[in-house]
């Protein structure tokens, strides 16, 4: 596995929209599952799309939080190919996001509250499940990604954006506050 480069804001792969993964399983899909998986975590992210890693494929992998340690006391990672989205309501919130293509930067960003997602894994088997919170979250800022969009188009107030350091220090002890 290798880690790879990734896009920094600015770069054009992140404002074009992905291509279709067209044959699955296949096995230069599988190593860039890989290496973006590696990639994530050496970032220290919890998710990843491709073209954040210069690839125009529309390939994501993240973490899903889970409420307990798994056994094995290791992280899972799910890949997800060719991904639709589809809200439950319209009913959104609010909440901070950063981005490996945008380093220690914050930004408050308003999300569907709930949603279903679906694509392929990795061998080509449907992967269908709904998701709220930090999960719902993260599947939605990935998909964006492979749309092109960039999380601070969808700013809940643009003057809630900046050095994380600074957020936490001034923003978000007075927008919590209130």
């Amino acid at each position: 596995m290798s880690i790879l480069k990734i896009a920094k804001l600015g770069h054009p792969v992140l404002h074009t929209k992905a291509l279709a993964v067209k044959k699955l399983p296949n096995p230069s899909i599988n190593t860039l599952v890989n290496d973006m998986s590696e990639t994530m975590l050496d970032g220290k992210g919890i998710g990843l799309a491709a073209p954040q890693v210069h690839i125009n494929k529309q390939v994501i992998v993240f973490r899903a939080p889970t409420e307990k340690e798994n056994e094995q006391n290791t992280i899972e990672i799910t890949a997800l190919i060719n991904p639709k989205i589809t809200k439950f309501s319209n009913e959104t919130n609010d909440d901070w996001e950063g981005c490996l293509s945008i380093p220690g930067m914050t930004g408050l960003v308003k999300r569907y509250s709930t949603i279903t997602y679906e694509g392929f894994d990795m061998n080509g088997n449907v992967i269908k499940k709904d998701a709220e919170g930090l999960h719902s979250r993260v599947v939605q800022h990935e998909f964006d990604h492979l749309m092109g969009i960039v999380y601070i188009s969808r700013l809940a107030d643009n003057r809630a954006f900046g050095f994380t350091d600074e957020i936490q220090e001034y923003w978000k002890n007075h927008y919590e506050k209130e």
